[in-house]
């Protein structure tokens, strides 16, 4: 039985906009949690990417702003700016109930000086990577003290990337009065460590991963060494998925299976911690916009991406610990929708592939990879990507982009999908049959009153 927001303590003008962002009932993590959240209480919660825990910390930290004082109030720490990205968007979405609540993202990755010239003009909550957030406080371009709500989001992840020290010391930063609340995946000593030195008798919550295994067909298939390229190319012609995410286990692999691909006519981009963070955003767009089939990406570099719709997950490397396994088999066959899972093993792999099935407690099922078909050509993407110069501080909104596109009706609404905004630079997928006319449109008309450089994005 799902439970509906309104039978929750909110205002209604905040159900009012749940409803139209399509929140009609809550997800376990928001049941659990909310409750003892707008309560005021501390709360500890296990719970993964994609059970709709931003909206389980967010409700309750909109609701303690002050609008009118524009101290930060808010302060959310994630381990990655794609984490940070995704969280902030979500929250500048929930906050359109209350109109002008300033969200700011605070990440390494970008020059810190629009960050402090952002700062100095106030923000009610702030979203940023611990690391950005100490170069701050040192700079004492930014105050802590009037912080009411305290969220560490994915906090095992910043524990294994060595954020230990840095969350403890942001955290002593904020009165001691904060309501502090903590996600995670998993529950490590050092988060019991972390949850005793920095929150007051928290409730603690744990949810299932939201995407049920019985959604995904799970396969196992042998190959050696020297023949994992093969067998993959093998695997997309036969199935021909729409969107792909490949996991290796190092960057070099990464970037190797990426070239390997492209080499052979496919559609690919590579995702690992050796990318510039504009180009990790131009990976990551073309790939939610389908303008690029098959994302190939290592743990940490996709750890907080969640793309809806992904048809089929490949392991090209096993991980050596089963929870990565379900981490990554996770992101296909999400809200009820069917998924596709393959792990490409070696013999001297065959432990791997045995202690995932200790761990899973069902057996495992194998492919035999005589039964693929491997004369259909590499699935391609029926979507491009536009890089648009020009982004949210250029006062750029969909709508104008969509506008410039349509201004003239050679393009209808149809041939444009996805839109996405970031501060100086913007992504608008089209239909791949209508690319050039589209880019002619960009070029040649204005957006915003303006004339703006476009381009293909690869």
């Amino acid at each position: 039985m799902t439970e509906s927001f309104k039978t929750l303590p909110l205002p209604p003008s905040m159900i009012e906009t749940l409803d139209n962002l399509g929140y009609h009932s809550m997800t376990e993590i928001q049941s659990k949690s909310l409750p003892f959240v707008l309560q005021g209480r501390d709360v500890v919660a296990k719970a993964k990417t994609g059970s709709g825990k931003t909206a389980a910390f967010a409700l309750g930290m909109l609701e303690r702003i002050q609008a009118s004082s524009f101290a930060v109030q808010g302060l959310v720490l994630c381990p990655t700016r794609e984490l940070c990205t995704q969280v902030a968007t979500e929250i500048r979405k929930l906050a359109r109930y209350k109109g002008n609540i300033k969200v700011l993202l605070l990440c390494g990755g970008q020059s810190i000086g629009p960050q402090i010239g952002s700062l100095e003009h106030g923000a009610h909550i702030v979203v940023g990577t611990p690391g950005r957030i100490q170069d701050h406080l040192r700079k004492q371009t930014l105050t802590l003290s009037k912080v009411a709500t305290v969220v560490l989001d994915e906090a095992d992840r910043m524990l294994d990337m060595g954020f230990s020290d840095a969350v403890q010391q942001i955290v002593n930063q904020t009165p001691s009065t904060r309501q502090t609340l903590l996600f995670s995946a998993t529950y490590p000593s050092g988060i019991e460590k972390l949850t005793k030195s920095i929150m007051k008798d928290p409730e603690v919550i744990s949810v299932e991963a939201v995407h049920s295994e019985s959604n995904i067909e799970q396969l196992f298939v042998q190959a050696s060494r020297n023949k994992k390229d093969d067998l993959l190319l093998k695997l997309f012609q036969h199935y021909q998925p729409a969107s792909t995410v490949v996991f290796c286990n190092t960057k070099q692999q990464c970037k190797e299976v990426c070239r390997m691909i492209k080499e052979h006519g496919g559609s690919a981009d590579a995702l690992h911690g050796d990318l510039e963070q504009r180009d990790r955003d131009k990976v990551l767009v073309r790939f939610s916009q389908s303008s690029c089939s098959v994302l190939v990406a290592t743990d940490v570099a996709a750890r907080g991406i969640d793309i809806a719709d992904l048809a089929m997950v490949v392991n090209y490397d096993v991980p050596r610990d089963p929870e990565i396994y379900i981490h990554r088999v996770g992101r296909t066959g999400r809200a009820g929708k069917s998924g596709l899972a393959l792990s490409i093993y070696s013999e001297s792999e065959t432990y791997k592939v045995e202690l995932i099935e200790d761990y899973r407690k069902q057996p495992t099922v194998y492919l035999d990879p005589d039964t693929l078909n491997g004369d259909k050509p590499l699935p391609l993407p029926e979507w491009v990507s536009i890089e648009v110069a020009g982004g949210r501080k250029d006062k750029i909104r969909p709508g104008d982009l969509l506008g410039a596109l349509t201004a003239n009706q050679l393009l209808t609404g149809k041939a444009v999908g996805n839109i996405t905004i970031f501060d100086r630079v913007s992504y608008v997928a089209v239909a791949e049959a209508d690319a050039k006319l589209a880019l002619k449109q960009l070029t040649a008309g204005k957006v915003k009153g303006r004339k703006v450089l476009a381009r293909i994005a690869k």
